[in-house]
């Protein structure tokens, strides 16, 4: 809380975003790790894309100068989603990271990796693993040139966003809003197939 409440006091904010949202495993099993980020802009961005779809861990591995929770552009674009940002930890290598989770899901746009996965496809693998009570880690690298070889090393899966034109990638905070989106409907459908609701 002391946090948040530095974040208000220091814009003159009163509401920094009600914590009230839907809970489902996959949300409390989910870590979003940055590897170092670069603009200030796609952090508070990234906040409001996971509170967006219900998470709320983000973690950040070696930021740039400027990509701290502090940073005006940061709070700006996080959109009453500052109860995320205040949250948001740095740590210091990706196997900090990643320690303990089970699942480790590497982004990547490079063309040639064996085994990228579309996030659709894996998804429903990232909810089972959740339901069991696994801790997943799901590391997007750095907006100029992605995560490294080295970077890639803890992961158990890579994804790729499909896209329809010739560009190298898409952004940083969307990436992870189109991550997070996905989690957040297999685990809507994975809850619905357990109430009977959806056939399996």
């Amino acid at each position: 809380m002391c946090a948040l409440r530095t974040l208000g006091e220091r814009f003159g904010v009163k509401d920094l975003g009600s914590p009230v949202r839907l809970r489902l495993p996959v949300h409390d099993r989910v870590r979003f790790v940055l590897v170092r980020p670069h603009y200030p802009e796609n952090l508070g961005a990234s906040a409001r894309a996971l509170k967006a779809m219900g998470f709320d861990r983000l973690v950040l591995v070696k930021p740039g100068r400027l990509c701290v929770k502090e940073h005006d552009m940061a709070f700006k674009m996080a959109v009453k989603s500052w109860d995320v940002l205040s949250r948001v930890e740095t740590v210091a290598s990706v196997e900090e990271a990643v320690a303990g989770a089970g699942l480790v899901l590497a982004t990547t746009a490079r063309s040639g990796v064996r085994g990228a996965t579309p996030p659709r496809r894996l998804a429903p693998e990232v909810i089972r693993a959740a339901a069991r009570g696994d801790a997943i880690a799901i590391l997007l690298g750095n907006e100029k040139t992605g995560l490294s070889d080295d970077e890639q090393r803890s992961a158990t899966h890579f994804v790729r966003i499909p896209m329809a034109a010739s560009q190298p990638s898409v952004n940083l905070a969307q990436a992870v809003q189109l991550l997070a989106y996905e989690l957040f409907i297999a685990a809507l459908e994975h809850r619905e197939r357990e109430a009977g609701i959806l056939e399996p």
